[in-house]
């Protein structure tokens, strides 16, 4: 499932990027991967038939809540300049930082396989899912790898809605505020909702914003217009700024 952007809503995708995903897929025990996943080459292989589908629940809870997670070579994250997929192609190797991320539910489930678990995983943003199965490999005594994710959310965007891509048209593209909708809101009234078509940096009591932002900045009419930020203690600059004529502008789920 993915979330695209329509128009001016494509200045707003960074905001849906960042919310929390949910996955399904399969963990296969025993098998490492150069990958992480099913597409990469073999790196190592262990027995571990002996375990028991409580002991690999047991293991997948550990996993949960705040922890520290290595980013995998084949990734996007830039080193030094350079994509990590990038360097992986040429066979090298670099020294990850682990990053912290937030594993809400871990759950994994038995199948005909012995060695092969369903997964279902919700998590912050910037989750490896692919690491978290190799985690769960080492954190048993060997190794694993995933194979067959899917994604099955991004925040309020769900697959039960999501369109296929081939058939998507104008009917199926949704208002841009959905986009920004777990921000706090305010409604600016005319005069200011002028300057905020300018980009114009503004102060916090003409905009009417309280709390630490951002803030989704809506007209009289319910039409998203900006994303605001703080800017210093008592002003607040535009993020992004999606007011004005966009016919078809918004936002959309497909699979």
């Amino acid at each position: 499932m993915l979330v695209i952007g329509v128009g001016r809503a494509t200045r707003l995708l960074r905001f849906a990027t960042a919310l929390a995903k949910s996955y399904v897929g399969e963990i296969v025990l025993g098998t490492a991967t150069s990958t992480l996943d099913a597409s990469g080459t073999v790196t190592g292989s262990f027995d571990m038939s002996a375990l028991t589908p409580d002991e690999v629940r047991t293991a997948a809870r550990r996993l949960t809540g705040r922890i520290l997670q290595t980013p995998p070579m084949v990734s996007a994250v830039q080193v030094a300049g350079r994509r990590l997929h990038e360097l992986a192609r040429v066979g090298v190797e670099v020294e990850r930082r682990p990053r912290p991320v937030e594993v809400f539910s871990f759950q994994v489930d038995p199948t005909d396989d012995r060695a092969v678990y369903r997964l279902a995983v919700e998590c912050s943003s910037g989750t490896y899912v692919r690491a978290l199965a190799a985690d769960l490999g080492v954190a048993l005594g060997g190794g694993a790898h995933l194979r067959s994710l899917r994604r099955l959310a991004v925040g309020r965007f769900s697959v039960t809605e999501a369109v296929p891509l081939d058939a998507l048209g104008v009917d199926d593209v949704r208002p841009r505020g959905e986009l920004v909708a777990h921000l706090p809101s305010v409604v600016a009234e005319a005069t200011v909702a002028r300057a905020i078509a300018h980009g114009r940096v503004l102060s916090r009591q003409a905009v009417g914003a309280t709390g630490e932002g951002p803030w989704a900045v809506f007209d009289a009419f319910g039409q998203l217009l900006a994303v605001y930020a703080p800017f210093g203690v008592e002003r607040l600059k535009p993020l992004v700024v999606v007011c004005g004529a966009d016919p078809g502008g918004g936002a959309s789920s497909a699979e």
